[in-house]
C-alpha cells in the first residue's frame, strides 16, 4: 500500500505519542540510566532520536538531509520538563512541513547526502521505521530499570 501524506501524519502522530507517554512514566532521575556498556543514557537517547527528528523534518524543507545536527541545549538530556518541551516544538515544526505536502510531493526526491537519493514517501517510511526503532530502545530501557510501560508502548511495541 502506497504511503499517503495522511497517513504519513497519522503515523507519526501515533509514534509521538508513544513517545511522549514514555515521558510522563519517568522521572528526572531516570534519564541517567543507562544499561552499561557504550550504550547511552536513557537521556541521551531521547535526545539522539530529537535531533533525529529535527533532521527528516529539515529534509521536507530543504530535499537534502543534514545529519550533523546536535543540540547542546543544557538541561535536555537531564530534564523531563525540557525535553517535553523541546519535543513540542520539534512535532509542531514536522507537523508544519506535513501540512503543507501534497500527495504530489510525495514523489520529489530528497538527497541523504550519503549518495542516496529516495522520495519523500520513502523517507517519511524511513522515518516511521526509525521512530519505531527508536520506541524499541524505549522498552528495553523501561524493562532494564523495572518500569511499568504506558499502555501505548506495551500493546503495540512492547
Amino acid at each position: 500500500m502506497a504511503l499517503t501524506v495522511d497517513r504519513s501524519k497519522e503515523v507519526i502522530t501515533g509514534s509521538h505519542m508513544m513517545r511522549d507517554g514514555a515521558l510522563e512514566y519517568l522521572e528526572d532521575d531516570d534519564l541517567s540510566y543507562s544499561p552499561g556498556g557504550f550504550n547511552l543514557t536513557l537521556g541521551e537517547l531521547f535526545k539522539q532520536f530529537g535531533e533525529l527528528q529535527y533532521g527528516y523534518t529539515q529534509s521536507l524543507k530543504t530535499y537534502q538531509h543534514d545529519w550533523a545536527y546536535h543540540d547542546n541545549t543544557v538541561g535536555l538530556t537531564t530534564d523531563i520538563s525540557n525535553l517535553k518541551s523541546w519535543f513540542a516544538g520539534l512535532d509542531s515544526e514536522m507537523m508544519q512541513e506535513l501540512e503543507s505536502l501534497d500527495e504530489d510531493d510525495l514523489s520529489k526526491e530528497i538527497d541523504r547526502t550519503n549518495g542516496v537519493i529516495r522520495t519523500v514517501e520513502q523517507q517519511l517510511e524511513i522515518y516511521s521505521q526509525a521512530t519505531l526503532i527508536f520506541l524499541a530502545k524505549v522498552v528495553v530501557y523501561f524493562r532494564a530499570m523495572e518500569k511499568t510501560l504506558p499502555p501505548s508502548i506495551d500493546h503495540y511495541i512492547g
